[in-house]
């Protein structure tokens, strides 16, 4: 990066059995120290025909499956030699991509030929593209564990302001301390986190993002205007109940006065 002008773009390949999310942590830090680099979004390559193997590998007593949390963490998935498989193979890895991850954008490929606007500038970290984020929550569905039973999407929507520094509260006791268990006693694990948030005294939309333990929290150009403020937040993650997140978001972070 010392040589000014000479990169356009940084594609950082990591091996098989890499964390993204530990490598994506690296450079989003990097970016609010004022670096060049920012970090636009992660892509996940499966396998069509041998994808599934590597996802129902089964891993010791409390480790995540490295291809599940790879899927788990990405923005975009490509799934890969489609034309070793036939409709019904294909439906399979698609359905157990969209049981792991319910916010990730699917692409298809033959010897890996993709459209290159289709994988760069994906912007997924970025808080211009507020509006894009703000449709797409609309549109996420909860899902049911389908491979490696304990990781899954959960979602859910709350009216009215929030406190910002209860929201803060809330995720930090979340994403660090860990401390909501689900209702079989499991502690919950996010592995990634996106949502819209509206709070007290602010026009504009606020979007959260979250990585592991890290998590920002970055105002848009979107205002709520008329609309009805309505947070949406999704989670991605091990162990998750979506009824005990919601009672513990709505008891925590929105205002008494705001309560239903």
């Amino acid at each position: 990066m010392e040589k000014k002008g000479k990169f356009d773009y940084i594609l950082l390949e990591t091996t098989g059995l890499a964390d993204p999310g530990a490598v994506a942590s690296m450079f989003w830090v990097d970016a609010e120290l004022g670096s060049d680099i920012y970090l636009d979004g992660i892509v996940t390559v499966i396998d069509a025909k041998f994808g599934l193997q590597q996802l129902t590998e089964d891993k010791s007593e409390g480790l995540v499956n490295e291809a599940v949390r790879q899927i788990a963490l990405a923005d975009l998935t490509i799934i890969n030699k489609t034309d070793l498989v036939d409709e019904e193979e294909l439906n399979h890895v698609r359905d157990t991509v969209r049981s792991i991850n319910g916010l990730v954008k699917i692409l298809e490929s033959q010897r890996s030929r993709v459209d290159l606007s289709e994988v760069l500038d994906l912007h997924s970290f970025d808080s211009k593209d507020g509006a894009n984020l703000a449709e797409k929550l609309q549109l996420v569905k909860p899902t049911k564990p389908h491979l490696d039973k304990s990781i899954l999407t959960a979602t859910f929507e709350v009216a009215g302001d929030l406190s910002e520094n209860a929201l803060n509260l809330f995720i930090q006791d979340l994403l660090w301390e860990k401390m909501f268990k689900n209702k079989e006693g499991q502690p919950m694990t996010v592995i990634r986190l996106k949502g819209i948030v509206s709070f007290a005294g602010n026009a504009h939309q606020v979007m959260l993002q979250g990585v592991h333990e890290l998590y920002e929290l970055n105002e848009t150009p979107q205002l709520w205007e008329e609309n009805l403020r309505i947070n949406r937040l999704v989670f991605i993650g091990r162990n998750l109940d979506k009824d005990v997140l919601r009672e513990q978001f709505i008891s925590r972070v929105v205002p008494e006065a705001e309560r239903n």
